[in-house]
């Protein structure tokens, strides 16, 4: 069962990754995308944490907002 629920959690993972467009912005390049995410570690290990995690937890809602709507327009 959590090898179940662990696979689950890394395919909505990767799916974020793809719903935020990077796959595509990088062309794919594994390489690139590992180093942004490292980046972003990096950040929330840093004097910068909580403004960081309000900013994008602000950006994120937003947009899985805008992306229902979209989809209930249609």
């Amino acid at each position: 069962m959590k090898r179940r629920e662990r696979t689950r959690q890394l395919i909505e993972l990767g799916g974020l990754v793809a719903k935020a467009g990077l796959v595509e912005l990088v062309g794919d390049d594994r390489t690139v995308l590992f180093g942004a995410m490292l980046n972003v570690a990096a950040k929330l290990q840093g004097e910068e944490r909580e403004r960081a995690l309000m900013l994008w937890r602000r950006r994120g809602k937003h947009a899985f907002e805008a992306d229902a709507a979209a989809k209930r327009s249609d």
